[in-house]
Formats: C-alpha cells, sequence, structure tokens
C-alpha cells in the first residue's frame, strides 16, 4: 500500500494498515526535506509510475486538500479499517475510507469516498456520510443523521438522531448539535450555535 502525506495522521493509517498485515511500500509527499516518516520511505512528490500496481491511501486530515489532490491520483483507491473497529456487515464504505481504532459504525450507515472515521468515533444506524468528511475522535452521530461532504465534525462533539447538516460546515469540539446545520456553517457550544461561515473556496 501506498500514502500520500507524510503526517500524524499518516502515522495513525501506517499503524492501521500493520495491525491488518498490509505493507506499507512508501509514502508521497511534496516537502522534498522528507526522507523518512516512522522508517518508512518517503518518495517524494507523487508519480503515477511508482508501484502502478499498488493501492492508494490519501494520509491528510484536512478535508477540502483531501479531495484536491484525490482528484489527480491514478493509483487504486484502497479501504482500510482498523481491527478494533466495530462495523456492521449491513454498512457501505466507500474507496479511500480510513476507519480508526475503536469506533463503530452501525447497520446500514453508507460512508462515502475519503473519509475520515476516527478513534472511537461513533456512526448510528442509517446515517448518510459525505464525501471528504472528518468524524473526529469521540464524536457520536446518532441514527439517521446526514453530514453533508467535506464537513468536519470535531472531537467528542455529539449529533441527536434526524439532524441534517450541510456540506463544509465545522462542528467544534464537544457541541451538542439539536437542530439541522446549513451548509458552510461553523457551529460550536452545548447546544450548538452558528458563530460565523465558513468562505467557500477557502476551506
Amino acid at each position: 500500500m501506498l500514502l500520500y502525506g507524510a503526517s500524524g495522521h499518516c502515522k495513525v493509517i501506517i499503524d492501521c494498515l500493520t495491525s491488518n498485515n498490509i505493507p506499507v511500500e512508501g509514502i508521497f509527499d511534496d516537502n522534498p526535506e522528507l526522507k523518512t516518516l516512522t522508517g518508512y520511505k518517503v518518495l517524494g512528490s507523487y508519480s503515477r509510475a511508482i508501484l502502478p500496481g499498488s493501492g492508494i491511501i490519501l494520509s491528510i486530515g484536512i478535508n477540502h486538500i483531501r479531495k484536491r489532490i484525490s482528484q489527480n491520483i491514478k493509483h487504486k483507491f484502497c479501504l482500510v479499517i482498523h481491527p478494533s473497529a466495530v462495523v456492521s456487515n449491513t454498512a457501505l464504505i466507500n474507496e479511500g475510507t480510513v476507519v480508526f481504532h475503536a469506533s463503530v459504525i452501525q447497520p446500514y450507515a453508507v460512508i462515502g469516498r475519503h473519509v475520515i472515521i476516527n478513534t472511537s468515533a461513533t456512526v448510528d444506524h442509517d446515517c448518510i456520510i459525505e464525501d471528504y468528511v472528518h468524524i473526529s475522535p469521540n464524536a457520536t452521530l446518532c441514527g439517521n443523521v446526514a453530514v453533508g461532504e467535506g464537513t468536519h465534525v470535531g472531537a467528542g462533539s455529539v449529533i441527536i438522531q434526524g439532524i441534517k447538516i450541510g456540506k463544509w460546515a465545522t462542528i467544534g469540539a464537544g457541541s451538542v448539535i439539536i437542530r439541522d446545520v446549513p451548509d458552510y456553517a461553523v457551529v460550536v457550544g452545548n447546544p450548538g450555535r452558528i458563530i460565523k461561515q465558513n468562505i467557500p473556496g477557502n476551506i
């Protein structure tokens, strides 16, 4: 498996891969000063000619950067799930997504492409998580929650059942969301309140 992004987030994905006995073949990164990460070789900027038959995961935690880079990758995107995660066999998880340690994905949840389900996050039944979303550590999504493209759900936040969160929104750490959230909104607190708007194109 190849990775793109020699970051702290990459270190966790490496742990997921090694826990699944999947070899890490190398890491692409655009910083020419990086040569290794935790003993694995950094290969330089992305090249479709390097190990073209290998799968790849984007090991980048920032949602809009992950989206931009994904559009230029020619390798096959893969899926990584840590062995400690609990994933229903009726859940659907799409390519490029990573599911970290001790997280839970319940029946009939649908997880999009290049999503991060971070450590001990919970996605309950019938949730729909669109592409490039990041569900941060210990966040709880109750049943039938919908999260739009590129949204970041902060650590320890709680979203009650049936809520719809728009695209490219930000849910602050520890927030409790009891009403729908529009596109690009930045929401914090308990109960959650909108404090500003993300600017499309600058996220």
